[in-house]
């Protein structure tokens, strides 16, 4: 399977750039209490350093806000993955813990303030590629039944049959959510080259984990206008 950039993406938001960590053979139904150790100490600094800040204004957010715009979606109405979670630490509210595959993804998030998706790559069909929606694409959100149908033109994350995620990195699917019975796993995160080194770090620092956690293989890569694609 392979993880594709379409050019349309890089014709529109040119130094978009993506961290790339896979996971393979891991064991979720594991219960690490050092993991969530670990998004909570992350959330404490966030409350800490970020509490009272205005988060349109932060550095760390401002770039996803700008893209928002470029892609015609407003950012208050459709906030990104990462200020969405930012916002909620920020004012004291705790993150539950989900499994320990999704609570480590949200601490690397939190501590380098950067969207991180995780899908499933046993529920993916011939490819996962970031690409703006076609006529008829439909979308189930997480948590709901309901299927919606998309207009063209939508910034996503789709296999060859599904769409992944809505507005870019807004929402994702319930298809391929990551559970206990996740095992292999492919991490997606998003930014610019003006964060391009905390992109990396978080890969960096992904895969190490993983390791660590999981003692499951890993692959780590990155894409950008340069690198569109790579095999995961």
């Amino acid at each position: 399977m392979r993880f594709k950039v379409y050019d349309e993406v890089f014709e529109k938001l040119p130094d978009l750039c993506f961290g790339v960590a896979v996971g393979y053979h891991i064991n979720n139904k594991q219960n690490i209490p050092e993991i969530y150790e670990l998004m909570k100490n992350e959330m404490s600094k966030v409350e800490n350093n970020l509490k009272g800040i205005n988060l349109k204004e932060y550095q760390g957010i401002i770039p996803y806000r700008d893209a928002f715009n470029k892609l015609n979606l407003n950012p208050n109405k459709f906030m990104s993955s990462v200020e969405a979670m930012v916002k909620r630490v920020s004012k004291g509210n705790v993150l539950p813990s989900i499994n320990p595959v999704v609570d480590l993804g949200n601490s690397i998030s939190l501590k380098y303030i950067l969207p991180m998706g995780a899908h499933d790559l046993d529920a993916l069909e011939g490819e996962i590629a970031v690409r703006f929606s076609r006529q008829g694409d439909t979308f189930t959100s997480l948590g709901e039944e309901v299927v919606e149908v998309l207009d063209s033109g939508e910034l996503v994350y789709a296999d060859s049959k599904k769409i992944r995620t809505r507005r870019w990195i807004w929402r994702q699917s319930n298809i391929g959510k990551i559970d206990e019975n996740s095992k292999n796993i492919f991490f997606p995160i998003d930014g610019f080259q003006t964060n391009k080194e905390r992109v990396l770090k978080a890969a960096d620092e992904l895969e190490i984990l993983l390791k660590k956690y999981f003692n499951c293989k890993t692959k780590k890569g990155f894409l950008d206008i340069n690198n569109q694609e790579m095999e995961i």
